[in-house]
């Protein structure tokens, strides 16, 4: 019996301490369904990153329903819920075109009508030159009839065409708008880990050029969350993130691609060049931050990582990635060495 308490208390320890476990408890609880986009909203707010997500679940009450989880998760731009929103859009764009595409039909099929009547006039009027001029003006009555309907059914099939294309003008720009809140990093405004992506590859395309990666990591969050807690980590993050934009060119290219670590790539510079522009971002963020934590207590207080790497040396992003990720592990563990450049002479990063 006692190593039987034991193993349960084993087993409710692993599931109390498993983030999986506490999810899915906690969807159960408040009756949320077993959604992947659900997942996604419990998993954002229980990660700790975003408090106002946490809040505003938490006051949608014990049994929230799925209009506002699903208002909630688009407001904070979470990718499962802005890619349902671009599913609907489509469908509704889908939806009108059938229904345009029937109208033609029947405007279609009426022209032919109006067609016909008109050649069984004319034939009847070759055929017998000498009918009265009451039975002519009857078929003419006809053609006239057919011809205010062929009309009226054209001004509502023109009236339909001008609806529809404005349904699907405002589903085009509310797909685009979905799409590029999915490519946001909703807590900075900057592009997200697969927007950068994007922007990579596109460094290995035909008519790209060399291009230098700059990788900056905030090597201590975790402990800035513990010592001053989430909501001074998260104003830590936004800051740096107006630091950088503001600190690099138009035309250079920053994103957030994970919880403390933002990327930056450059075209058309040396890796001497590259390093001084690592140079330039460390010393922007010392002069516009000051942060002590537990292990950084030096005037200017916040400790960062930076490693760069070269396209040049690489064959595709996720090498180019590696080496940077590389630079600024050997950064991490060097604090007095803070930036790292990879260089491709025996492997050596200095």
């Amino acid at each position: 019996m006692e190593g039987a308490n034991q193993q349960a208390q084993a087993r409710s320890g692993v599931a109390a301490g498993d983030p999986l476990a506490k999810i899915a408890s906690f969807m159960a609880r408040h009756g949320i369904a077993g959604l992947p986009r659900n997942f996604d909203i419990v998993h954002e707010a229980f990660g700790g990153q975003n408090p106002e997500l946490a809040r505003e679940l938490a006051a949608l009450g014990a049994q929230p329903s799925q209009y506002g989880l699903d208002q909630l998760g688009l407001k904070h731009r979470l990718a499962g819920h802005c890619g349902m929103q671009a599913e609907r859009l489509q469908s509704e764009a889908l939806t009108t075109l059938s229904r345009i595409k029937e109208q033609i039909a029947l405007g279609l099929t009426q022209k032919r009508s109006f067609a016909r009547s008109v050649e069984t006039v004319a034939r009847a009027i070759k055929e017998d030159l000498n009918q009265g001029i009451d039975q002519l003006l009857g078929e003419l009555d006809l053609l006239s009839s057919v011809a205010t309907q062929m009309v009226n059914a054209e001004t509502l099939l023109a009236n339909e065409i001008a609806a529809g294309i404005d349904v699907l003008t405002q589903a085009d720009r509310a797909a685009r708008a979905a799409k590029g809140l999915a490519l946001r990093d909703r807590l900075t405004g900057l592009p997200n880990r697969v927007a950068f992506f994007q922007q990579l590859d596109g460094v290995y395309g035909v008519d790209s050029t060399s291009a230098a990666l700059i990788l900056i990591e905030v090597p201590d969050l975790a402990g800035i969350q513990q010592q001053y807690g989430e909501e001074a980590a998260t104003k830590l993050i936004k800051k740096l993130a107006t630091i950088f934009r503001k600190t690099i060119k138009k035309h250079d290219y920053v994103a957030r691609i994970e919880i403390g670590t933002f990327a930056f790539l450059f075209s058309d510079v040396s890796a001497d060049d590259a390093h001084v522009i690592a140079e330039r971002l460390y010393s922007a963020a010392e002069n516009n931050l000051v942060f002590a934590t537990e292990n950084s207590n030096d005037a200017g207080g916040l400790a960062l990582a930076i490693g760069h790497a070269l396209s040049t040396d690489t064959q595709d992003g996720l090498q180019l990635l590696a080496l940077a990720e590389t630079a600024v592990q050997m950064a991490r563990v060097n604090p007095r060495q803070p930036i790292i450049g990879h260089r491709p002479a025996g492997r050596r990063v200095a």
